[in-house]
């Protein structure tokens, strides 16, 4: 990974839809070389895939709501059923496990508080669960999807 690699995707991840000719350009390479160097990166998984970027408030899924999850279940039976009842779940859009105070934690997009219920009744009703703690976030301040490339 070089400094060409680094800017091919600081180019990508900026903006998926520009043409070859643009990054290209931005990253003063030639054509070619340059689409060696994204489908190098493909393969090698830096690239994982190209996607759209979209408004929730435009799709009426604009509140945000941070789900902490407690369980006193940590086998794998437990684990396996509740990741299936949470990727089915369109609502939660990120899912983690994590350490500390909280086993889990949920981003879920709603259009409402209505809409939250419905996903947390959902929840509670398809797995055993000790403890669920909402938030609702009340302004989004930083919000990317760019990832740092300093590291790389």
């Amino acid at each position: 990974m070089d400094k060409i690699d680094k800017a091919i995707l600081d180019a990508l991840q900026t903006n998926a839809t520009a043409s070859l000719q643009e990054i290209s350009e931005r990253v003063h390479l030639s054509a070619t070389p340059c689409w060696r160097r994204i489908q190098r990166l493909e393969r090698e998984g830096y690239i994982q895939q190209r996607v759209a970027l979209l408004n929730p408030a435009k799709l009426n899924v604009g509140v945000t709501v941070f789900v902490a999850v407690r369980t006193n279940q940590h086998n794998e039976k437990w684990a396996k059923k509740f990741t299936a009842v949470v990727t089915a779940i369109p609502e939660i859009v990120e899912f983690y496990r994590m350490s500390g105070e909280i086993d889990y934690l949920l981003r879920v997009v709603v259009p409402d508080i209505k809409g939250y219920d419905a996903v947390y009744q959902r929840l509670i009703r398809e797995v055993e669960l000790s403890d669920v703690s909402s938030s609702f976030a009340m302004e989004q301040i930083k919000f990317t999807t760019a990832l740092p490339l300093d590291y790389a």
